[in-house]
C-alpha cells in the first residue's frame, strides 16, 4: 500500500479543558464537523464525552471526542494531524504501510515546513516580547510611582521562606 492507493481508517482522540462545561461538548461537535468537511475525510462515527470537573484545577473541565475517519490516503491523516492536534492516533487500517522514497519525502517535508512556521511563530513572539519589555521599563522610569507599586505588588506575591 503507498500512500495513495488505499483508505485509512483510524481513530482519533481529542482533548479539550475549560469552562462551562457546556461549552467543551459543543466545541468537540464544531471540531468533529470541521473534520468532516475536510477533502478526502469521510467521519465513520463519533462519540463526544461528557465534561468532567477536573479534580486539582476546581471550576476547570475537561472532555474528549473520539473520532473514527477514514481517508482517502495518509497524507490526509496527516494533515488532520497537524490542524487538529489530536492527542492519540489508531490507526486501524490497513495493518500494513508501503511508502516510496517521494511518498516519505512528501510526509517529512510537510513536517519540516510546519515546524519552519512554528519556528518563526516563537522568534516572532520574542521580538514582540523583548519590544514590550523595553517599553514598560520606560513607562516605568516615566512614572516612578508605578514602579514602587509594582515592587510592592511583587514582594507580596513572592512565596515566603519556610526556614
Amino acid at each position: 500500500m503507498s500512500l495513495t492507493d488505499d483508505k485509512i481508517n483510524a481513530i482519533l482522540i481529542l482533548e479539550v479543558l475549560g469552562k462551562p462545561p457546556e461549552h467543551l461538548k459543543e466545541t468537540l461537535g464544531k471540531i468533529a464537523d470541521a473534520i468532516g468537511n475536510e477533502k478526502d475525510v469521510e467521519i465513520k462515527n463519533k462519540k463526544i464525552n461528557d465534561a468532567v470537573e477536573m479534580p486539582n484545577k476546581k471550576g476547570y473541565y475537561t472532555s474528549f471526542a473520539e473520532i473514527e475517519v477514514e481517508t482517502k490516503a495518509i497524507i490526509q491523516l496527516i494533515g488532520l494531524m497537524f490542524r487538529y492536534m489530536p492527542a492519540h492516533i489508531e490507526i486501524l487500517s490497513p495493518e500494513n504501510l508501503k511508502l516510496n522514497n517521494n511518498e516519505l519525502g512528501e510526509l517529512l517535508n510537510e513536517v519540516v515546513r510546519r515546524l519552519h512556521g512554528y519556528d518563526e511563530i516563537a522568534r516572532m513572539m520574542q521580538l514582540e516580547k523583548k519590544i514590550i519589555e523595553k517599553n514598560f521599563k520606560q513607562l516605568l522610569e516615566k512614572y516612578p510611582e508605578a514602579k514602587k507599586e509594582l515592587k510592592e505588588v511583587s514582594e507580596k506575591s513572592k512565596p515566603k521562606d519556610k526556614k
